[in-house]
């Protein structure tokens, strides 16, 4: 979306498939939400009663091997990133996310299923300003020998990815990612979340991976790929990193103006980075895109996230 107005979803699109880790099915629908909603997990069929709840940072209960968003009630949703990943990625401020089972589906082990929703439910402008969250000076966070930093960019939300394994088919990666609609969809939405398969029966043994197959995850062994039809990209697993990161990010509740740098990241970094960014009250204020006057009298709305103005509406110690 390159308008400075905000969008949500004109009709509703479901996708259903397996959870990756809980084994079990769900169907999963996306559907339009309010003005300033952002982003709402509506789980059905609990206790015969629905479960609502806002996706952010402070709704996140656990962060090993997927992002789990829950509440005092406990766990509502796992598997969060990917569906959060394609909604941000592809412009998207609010929208509703509902869900019959206890986990998003994992469907190819990418967000390109996301994606299709989206463009099966379509957008729709709304009539309010796009906010933002400008990030107005470095915050960092080093957890063992992984780093994660945020930090001022001038040029809408970028995402700087480095990893590095010690299986030898993965290795050291690196891929760098300006998010935009475009980019989004051309450049990361279809790569795959990955493991390697002398981690298998560990992640059993911990309730993980029920549902991982061939056709949702790369597994590699020490030698190879053992999916047959190969690679999407050559640098799939550094752009499933970079995936999972505009999908974690995503739950600061509104579209980021900076730069993340992850390296031999996760979803726990990536969400203690978020949590040490939105703590400090100096390191990021609110801001919303203004429209700007164009010659011949017409008036046109200039994204913030491709370089529009933007303009100060307030700070975080401001409700």
């Amino acid at each position: 979306m390159k308008s400075s107005r905000q969008a949500t979803l004109r009709s509703q699109a479901t996708v259903t498939g397996v959870g990756v880790h809980s084994g079990l099915p769900a169907s999963l629908t996306i559907g339009p939400a309010d003005i300033d909603a952002g982003f709402i997990f509506v789980r059905t069929g609990v206790d015969c009663a629905d479960r609502e709840l806002a996706a952010t940072a402070k709704s996140v209960i656990a962060t090993e091997l997927a992002t789990v968003l829950g509440d005092a009630d406990g766990p509502l949703v796992s598997t969060a990133e990917h569906v959060l990943a394609a909604l941000r990625g592809m412009g998207i401020d609010n929208a509703t996310i509902e869900v019959d089972g206890p986990e998003v589906p994992i469907m190819d082990g990418s967000a390109a299923a996301f994606v299709a929703a989206i463009d099966q439910a379509g957008t729709v402008e709304q009539a309010a300003p796009r906010r933002f969250i400008q990030v107005l000076k470095p915050v960092q966070v080093a957890q063992g020998d992984s780093f994660g930093e945020l930090r001022p960019h001038a040029a809408g939300f970028r995402v700087e990815v480095e990893i590095d394994f010690s299986n030898p088919v993965i290795g050291r990666q690196f891929y760098n990612l300006n998010v935009a609609p475009e980019s989004f969809r051309r450049d990361v939405c279809r790569a795959r979340t990955f493991g390697c398969m002398n981690d298998v029966a560990r992640l059993w043994s911990m309730g993980y991976a029920l549902g991982a197959s061939f056709e949702n995850s790369l597994v590699f062994d020490e030698t190879r790929l053992l999916n047959t039809e190969g690679l999407r990209y050559a640098d799939e697993c550094a752009r499933h990193k970079a995936l999972d990161a505009v999908g974690d990010l995503a739950l600061a509740g509104l579209p980021l103006l900076g730069a993340y740098r992850s390296v031999r990241g996760g979803h726990k970094l990536n969400h203690r980075v978020l949590t040490a960014l939105l703590a400090d009250h100096s390191a990021w204020r609110v801001v919303e895109a203004e429209p700007v006057r164009r010659p011949r009298g017409r008036a046109e709305l200039v994204s913030g996230m491709v370089g529009g103005m933007v303009a100060p509406v307030y700070g975080p110690d401001v409700s």
